[in-house]
């Protein structure tokens, strides 16, 4: 394995983790962010009252991205396995 397709295989990780993080993680900082300026418009200092909405948040993506994360990472898996037989050729 050459070090191009090593850093091939290492950006094609990195991309997909990213592309299956974003769901998740927009979701939660979306509802940080309107739940820390409901707490600073009312003066409401409770710590899990940014637990619970981000929580309930991150289960609804899951319910309904779920899905399409995982048909993306199996797609992924499937490429990266398919693609045994080449890197151990070497190119």
């Amino acid at each position: 394995m050459t070090e191009q397709i090593a850093l091939s295989l290492a950006a094609n990780a990195m991309a997909t983790a990213a592309k299956l993080a974003a769901p998740i993680v927009l979701s939660a900082m979306a509802v940080g962010l309107l739940v820390s300026i409901f707490q600073s418009v009312t003066q409401i200092q409770e710590m899990t009252l940014t637990f619970v909405p981000k929580l309930i948040a991150v289960g609804i993506v899951f319910t309904t991205a779920g899905h399409w994360m995982l048909s993306t990472y199996i797609g992924y898996v499937d490429n990266l396995f398919n693609s045994i037989p080449q890197l151990l050729a070497g190119g």
